[in-house]
Order: C-alpha cells, then structure tokens, then sequence
C-alpha cells in the first residue's frame, strides 16, 4: 500500500491499520487546503508587526508550551515588545478575548492560562488567530511582534517564520496522520519550515540532516516545586525525602514528566491523564499520599479544589534550554520583515 510518505508499519496495529483510509483522505485535504493558501484562492492575512509561529506536526506533548516562553523572553532581551496568541484550547468561547493571569482555565484553557502567568506577555485567545491578533494590538499597541502558539496549521494568520518542534524519543510514531496516526502533516512539511526544534531531555539527539531546515537541540529542565496554596512557598526535590508521593499529568506525553521525576530522585506513584484534562476535585484526593505533584499545565486547573487546609499540593515548573543559534536567527528574521509605520 503506497501513501506517499514512508510509513513505519512495525507500529501499524489493526485497528490503525483499518483508519488508513481515513488519513489517506485526511492527508489530502491537508494538502489541498495548504495548496490552496499556497496559490491564494485562500488567502493568508499578514499583520502589521512580524508573526513567529511556533507548533508542531504531531498531536500533543513536544513541549511547544516552554519553547515559547523562552522565546518570548529571548525576544524581550533583544529589546522587543512580544505578544501570544494561541488557540486556548478547551476554552469556552470561541471568540477572541484576552487572559489574565487569574482567569479561571475551564474558560480559557489550561496552556493560555500558563502563557499568561509564566511570560509576563500580553495573551489573546480564539479560533481565529488573526481576530486574536488584531485584538491583542488593538488593545496593546506597543507590541511590535507576536508569537503564535501552536499555530503551524492555521495558514490564514501570514506568518514571518516557522519554527516546528519534534519528540526525539518519539519521532513521528506510525508516521500516518490522523486518525490513524498521530501526525497532522506529512514529515515532508519540516522541509518548508525556518527551524526546527528536537526535544530529547536524556541525550544529546541527533540533528545533523539539517536542511533545508536547521536543527536546535532542546531539553526541558526541572526547576523548583511551587506549593499550590502558597506558591510563594518552593522546595526541591529532596524535600521529599521519605514521603509517600503521587505525581499527575495530563498532558500530551506523561512519561516526560514521570522521567523528570524519577531522574529527581523521587520514587512516586505515577497517574497518567489525558492531555487538557477537566479535573475534579476526586481526581487527586489520593488518601495514602503525603505529597501531590503535577505539571504546571495540571496545577492551573486543579487549583481551585486547593483549600487552606491542605497544602500538600505541588507543582514542578520548567524551563527550555535551547541550542544557542536559534534565538539571533529568528530577530535576524524579524528585523528584515519588520513593517514601516
């Protein structure tokens, strides 16, 4: 069975196996939707300051969300005003509308919510990135560019650079795409993007091969543990010496985290979630636990069950280390696309 792209048939099960026609039809839409921006029947909006997107091909779990909190802050050191707009999923509206960092997450999604309180940026929300976009500098006019957050698919938004993140450990899966598969373009699509980023946070990955596009290493670092109730209050790791701990995520790949963990030195029960998780409050109310830990992404949804009696909630936060390069190629690139007032 030939579907034009390579595909890893030693992960094809049976079930994937009868959705490949469904990605077939699947990729074909994908690729005339791409051709029809390509040739303008379909037209890309361009803003008037520079739009770097950052996203990925596959579904969940690259570690996108840190990716562009470094970048908004390497942009920031080079003197620029950033702004974020993403697509806030699991929001309960699909209209543009700004994120605070005290705005409830089951409103505006787990991953805006996060943006807004970690970068210190101004964060819009909505379907349409560019409604987002208009209104972010509409309501912010000192910003002079604006980072797209998971946004590679969403052509009518003109973008002035590309920049894709991969799973090193992962990779592309089947290699399929949806449904069979977890991708939502074929590998090929890397070819035509400014960057792309590999995630590996064990070793080194591998990034030679790096054209037409550049590789950049990347590895997600664990920081401190902020408590839930008083997040002024943070710990490390050995501060759980001798507890009996559960971790949580619910995030595209939960392994990650459980990895981060037990490379900490903590010995936990582990309780994968689903990516975009609803919490309740029954979800982590473990009653043989001294100690809860949780991604930050978990922590702005699970909050709100936190109540002053109990403070054994925590969360772990984490920063992006990216290969130097990345950062002074992309203000190089928006520098010479910047528009004239």
């Amino acid at each position: 069975m030939k579907l034009g792209y390579p595909v890893s048939w030693t992960q094809v099960t049976a079930i994937t196996l009868l959705l490949i026609p469904v990605s077939w039809l699947y990729h074909i839409v994908v690729a005339t939707r791409r051709a029809l921006y390509r040739v303008g029947i379909l037209r890309s909006v361009r803003l008037p300051v520079p739009v770097i997107v950052v996203g990925n091909i596959s579904v969940g779990g690259t570690g996108k969300t840190p990716l562009v909190l470094w970048l908004v802050e390497r942009l920031r050191d080079a003197g620029f005003t950033p702004g974020i707009v993403s697509r806030g999923y699991g929001a309960s509206t699909p209209q543009a509308r700004a994120v605070g960092v005290k705005d409830d997450a089951a409103q505006c999604g787990d991953e805006p919510v996060l943006l807004a309180r970690r970068s210190g940026c101004a964060v819009w929300i909505g379907v349409d990135r560019v409604a987002a976009a208009r209104a972010l500098l509409a309501a912010h006019p000192q910003c002079d560019v604006i980072v797209s957050d998971d946004g590679l698919q969403h052509y009518h938004l003109a973008r002035d650079a590309e920049v894709a993140i991969i799973d090193g450990s992962r990779r592309f899966g089947n290699r399929l795409l949806l449904p069979a598969g977890p991708l939502r373009e074929p590998p090929s699509r890397l070819d035509t993007v400014d960057a792309v980023v590999i995630r590996s946070d064990n070793k080194p990955p591998d990034t030679s091969g790096g054209r037409p596009a550049p590789r950049f290493a990347m590895s997600i670092e664990a920081g401190m543990f902020h408590n839930l109730r008083h997040p002024q209050h943070a710990v490390g790791a050995r501060y759980f010496d001798g507890q009996r701990v559960h971790a949580a995520a619910g995030i595209g790949n939960p392994e990650h985290f459980f990895n981060m963990l037990k490379g900490l030195g903590l010995t936990c029960t582990v309780h994968p979630f689903p990516d975009h998780h609803p919490y309740t409050q029954a979800d982590l109310a473990f009653a043989d636990s001294d100690a809860v830990v949780m991604t930050e992404k978990d922590a702005v949804k699970y909050e709100q069950f936190v109540t002053e009696a109990t403070e054994k909630y925590w969360a772990l936060g984490v920063t992006a280390k990216v290969e130097h390069g990345l950062a002074s190629m992309l203000i190089e690139r928006i520098k010479r696309t910047q528009r004239k007032p």
